[in-house]
């Protein structure tokens, strides 16, 4: 029996999209794409507030059932649609999965995710602080990655969607990836498992030539 599409709020080049939409993908489950106009300013009207009161995509209604955030979007569905290959639900294996996310939410987002919002969409954000925090950050993944293919286990998590959306991005906001061949060689594992998909790139920063 075919389940009604799951309704997916987006916008088509920010990396907390991308990797929802990713697992909507890898997970097989249908969905129809909203694409939310934020040039003209459609997250901060009211039928869009009632979805999510801070304004941001992504956001899903899984009929009825509202999810916002793109690292809790990704927690429902592999709860509810996954298994414990995305999200492990021993102790261990999720915190280790949580701390990637903590990662994605923090140095990842302040760090090279910040410093492509001020190249890609002209924010008015400390472009040389975000430059720096992405390089900072960068160097612990590629130490950690130096003994292990994937972040959180011997396998692809939901913490690798979720790190690797900006990450790979991160030469839009003139972050180069040069020095740091274990965080490109596990961009390439993420990018070729199953039913990925890429986000469109800008050329901007280090790309803009």
């Amino acid at each position: 029996m075919s389940r009604t599409p799951i309704r997916f709020y987006r916008h088509a080049l920010s990396g907390h999209c991308q990797r929802v939409e990713t697992l909507l993908s890898m997970l097989e489950l249908p969905y129809e794409a909203i694409d939310v106009d934020m040039a003209s300013g459609a997250h901060r009207r009211a039928d869009y507030l009632a979805l999510n009161a801070f304004g941001q995509v992504p956001v899903i209604d899984d009929e009825g059932t509202v999810v916002a955030d793109s690292n809790a979007i990704l927690v429902y569905l592999a709860r509810r649609y996954g298994d414990a290959t995305w999200l492990p639900t021993d102790a261990l294996g999720e915190a280790k999965v949580q701390r990637w996310l903590s990662v994605a939410a923090g140095q990842i987002a302040y760090g090279v995710a910040a410093a492509r919002l001020v190249t890609v969409f002209g924010a008015q954000l400390d472009a040389a602080g975000a430059i720096a925090r992405g390089h900072a950050c960068l160097a612990v993944m590629d130490e950690e990655l130096s003994t292990r293919a994937f972040l959180a286990a011997d396998h692809a998590t939901i913490a690798d969607l979720a790190c690797a959306s900006y990450v790979a991005h991160a030469p839009e906001g003139n972050v180069s990836l040069a020095e740091y061949p274990n965080v490109r060689a596990w961009l390439e594992r993420v990018q070729a498992l199953p039913r990925y998909v890429r986000m469109p790139a800008s050329r901007a920063g280090l790309l803009a030539a």
